[in-house]
């Protein structure tokens, strides 16, 4: 089992930046992707950014591309998001999810293993 925890969320002005963290524990997958999904009010969860734990791949959804910075540290276990030039609708509970190996994905349900989430509210 995967257990994946988030934390870094809070309450920012437009324009600001945030760090998300994302500590993993229990059994990993050398060839597994991280990636970090949101879900506003009313909305579907969508993909924002992922990265594989070995190598150097990364992906990013278009909406957050040269504002958003996905990165990990393996001594750590821990998948950073860094977010900068926020956006009020950037405002959505940010979640950490993990599959069990293969490619980036960009749909939930190629992830089977998620975090409780944080909140992220950008003010304008």
């Amino acid at each position: 089992q995967v257990q994946l925890v988030e934390s870094g969320g809070g309450l920012v002005q437009a324009g600001g930046s945030l760090r998300l963290s994302c500590e993993t524990s229990g059994r990993t997958f050398r060839s597994a992707a991280l990636g970090w999904f949101r879900q506003a009010p009313g909305k579907e969860r969508e993909f924002v950014a992922a990265i594989k734990w070995s190598g150097d791949f990364t992906y990013y959804a278009e909406s957050v591309k040269g504002r958003f910075t996905i990165s990990r540290d393996n001594a750590k276990n821990t998948v950073y998001l860094q977010m900068n030039s926020l956006k009020p609708e950037d405002t959505a509970g940010y979640y950490c999810a993990a599959n069990g190996g293969g490619a980036i994905g960009v749909r939930p349900y190629e992830y089977p293993y998620w975090g409780q989430g944080t909140q992220v509210t950008v003010s304008s």
